[in-house]
């Protein structure tokens, strides 16, 4: 069937329904009702969507980390550290590179060699092969909300399991989920994919189950363009509003620059908003989430505390609804559950001394212009490729260069647009290729690149782009010559 914006028809999404709950034996646990009435006996202190309404109505900013090990008990009794010892307002289940992949019996053989071994031998929960009972003690055990976070191009059974489970909130989306995750995967599978997992979340809405959907924000890490990670958000938002989801979460990863940062994540909850409810989806809660630096943190610990600071600052000031939180053992690996608390704890700090200032001055305003702009002739283009269909001009978007992700694996993303940083560590577009930049927009980015090629006496060039990618992780945001 040809790609298109377009509820899927309940008779239709049923029997395409019983093929994805056969991809594995514990499909055949998932039951729609027995899921449901699950979901309704759960005290409202667990419900995702709940918790952050809340939030965006008292204008506070919540944490929450990320961590999945193998097993459950031992997953159960992480969970609990962050969320007693770190303070965590929100949880976290991050999946494991297996199911990411759909690969399940790899996934089952780790959890068999991770209780040999009597620790984690999978880099996260593989919640499809626990399945829901497994999923479900988890979140009995656990006093707060807990989300499912991945990176999976084809999440439908996952969403299943998880949904039955009793999980609140799922991450990802068709175009956030694929282009920075995945190579051959085509736009087409992966948008109709998620399609899949928004009619099923829009099912148990229309079921009186309310659970919280978030595009993935950061895409490819820190050097990516507001706009470029807004319009994918938007879209998104538009592709699942369609399938019926009502509470939405859109993310921007931090950048660096202080005045950008704040100014895109109220743009992108503001244009979130408009263009939902332009199309006609008035009633869909939007809220924001702000990601701690994506790229390379410093070794040293209390360095990294530097990093995680700043990004607690920047979510506090421009008040995002919620805030996941980096550690100060990024550059080595997996954390401890103990660092983890700790990142939580220095987010949690910073958050309530900044709890009563909100940073507002012309620069903001400017650049919440520029953002405005950029992101909006990207997606109005789309729409013009779809002919009205943003499904159909997402694919095409992409195809000719459009939208296009800085950095991307993917075979389906030109790969033409490069970012780099300006002299006050904001990222403007060094190379814009084919995406739809004005006159202004496109002379407004040469001008801030050259003030700092001329600041470092050298010429813009690839290189600068090169020196901002390892800036962080040697102490500095911008990547100055020696």
């Amino acid at each position: 069937m040809e790609l298109c914006n377009k509820k899927i028809a309940k008779d239709e999404f049923m029997a395409s329904r019983e093929e994805v709950l056969a991809q594995w034996p514990t499909g055949a646990r998932v039951d729609l009702d027995d899921a449901v009435e699950f979901h309704k006996k759960l005290p409202a202190k667990k419900l995702f969507s709940r918790k952050l309404i809340n939030a965006k109505k008292n204008g506070t900013t919540l944490i929450q980390p990320r961590a999945g090990v193998a097993l459950v008990q031992e997953h159960i009794e992480l969970l609990t550290y962050l969320q007693d010892k770190g303070e965590a307002d929100l949880l976290p289940t991050t999946i494991d590179s297996y199911t990411r992949q759909n690969r399940y019996k790899e996934a089952e053989d780790g959890i068999e060699e991770s209780v040999k071994q009597s620790k984690s031998m999978l880099n996260g929960f593989p919640a499809v092969n626990h399945g829901v009972d497994s999923c479900r003690s988890l979140i009995q055990s656990l006093d707060i909300p807990i989300q499912v976070r991945h990176g999976t191009p084809d999440a439908r059974l996952l969403t299943e399991i998880s949904y039955a489970g009793g999980f609140t909130s799922y991450e990802g989306g068709g175009i956030s989920y694929n282009i920075p995750y995945a190579k051959n995967v085509t736009l087409e599978k992966t948008i109709s994919d998620w399609q899949y997992v928004d009619r099923l979340t829009g099912l148990y809405e229309e079921m009186g189950v309310s659970i919280n959907r978030e595009p993935f924000g950061p895409l490819t890490g820190t050097l990516v363009p507001p706009c470029i990670s807004h319009s994918v958000a938007i879209i998104e938002s538009l592709l699942a509003a369609e399938q019926g989801v009502k509470n939405i979460t859109v993310g921007y990863g931090q950048c660096g620059n202080l005045v950008q940062d704040v100014a895109a994540i109220r743009t992108l909850e503001e244009l979130t908003d408009a263009y939902l409810k332009e199309y006609g989806y008035d009633d869909v809660v939007v809220t924001t989430v702000l990601h701690q630096f994506m790229g390379g943190f410093p070794p040293d610990e209390a360095k990294a505390f530097g990093v995680i600071s700043w990004g607690s600052a920047v979510g506090a000031l421009a008040k995002a609804t919620k805030i996941i939180v980096k550690t100060p053992h990024e550059a080595m690996g997996i954390p401890t559950m103990e660092a983890n608390a700790q990142g939580l704890r220095c987010t949690k700090q910073l958050i309530s001394m900044l709890a009563d200032q909100r940073l507002e001055n012309p620069q903001v305003d400017e650049e919440k212009r520029i953002i405005a702009a950029e992101t909006k002739g990207i997606i109005d283009k789309c729409i013009e490729l779809g002919e009205g269909d943003i499904a159909k001009g997402t694919v095409r978007a992409f195809q000719a260069g459009v939208i296009d992700v800085p950095f991307a694996p993917s075979k389906h993303n030109a790969g033409k647009m490069l970012p780099a940083r300006d002299n006050e560590g904001a990222v403007r577009i060094f190379a814009s290729g084919a995406v739809p930049l004005s006159k202004e927009l496109q002379e407004f980015h040469a001008g801030k690149i050259a003030e700092r090629a001329k600041f470092e006496r050298r010429n813009a060039s690839f290189q600068m782009v090169i020196d901002d990618v390892y800036a962080i992780g040697k102490g500095n945001l911008v990547g100055r010559p020696r």
